[in-house]
C-alpha cells in the first residue's frame, strides 16, 4: 500500500491553521528566518499540540515528516 502524499496545505490544515497559498507564505515570512540552533518543532509560536503533532511526526517518521522537514527548511531560510 502506498503511503498518502502530503503536502504544506494540509499540513497546515492538520494543524488547524489557515492553508491558503499566501497564508502559508505569510506564516512563513512572518516566523523566518530562524535562528540555525533553533529546531522548528521547539519554536514558540506553536501551540502544545501543534508542537506535539510535529514532533510525533518526526519521531515516528511518519506520512507528515516529509512535510514538517521542508516547512522546517523555508522555515531556517532567508526570504
Amino acid at each position: 500500500m502506498d503511503s498518502p502524499i502530503h503536502d504544506l496545505k494540509g499540513l497546515f490544515d492538520q494543524l488547524g491553521m489557515e492553508s491558503s497559498e499566501k497564508a502559508i507564505d505569510d506564516f512563513i515570512a512572518s516566523h523566518s528566518p530562524m535562528p540555525d540552533d533553533k529546531k522548528l518543532i521547539d519554536a514558540e509560536f506553536w501551540t502544545p499540540q501543534q508542537a506535539g503533532f510535529l514532533k510525533e511526526q518526526l519521531r515516528e517518521d511518519a506520512d507528515w515528516a516529509r512535510v514538517v522537514d521542508d516547512l522546517n527548511l523555508r522555515m531556517h531560510q532567508v526570504h
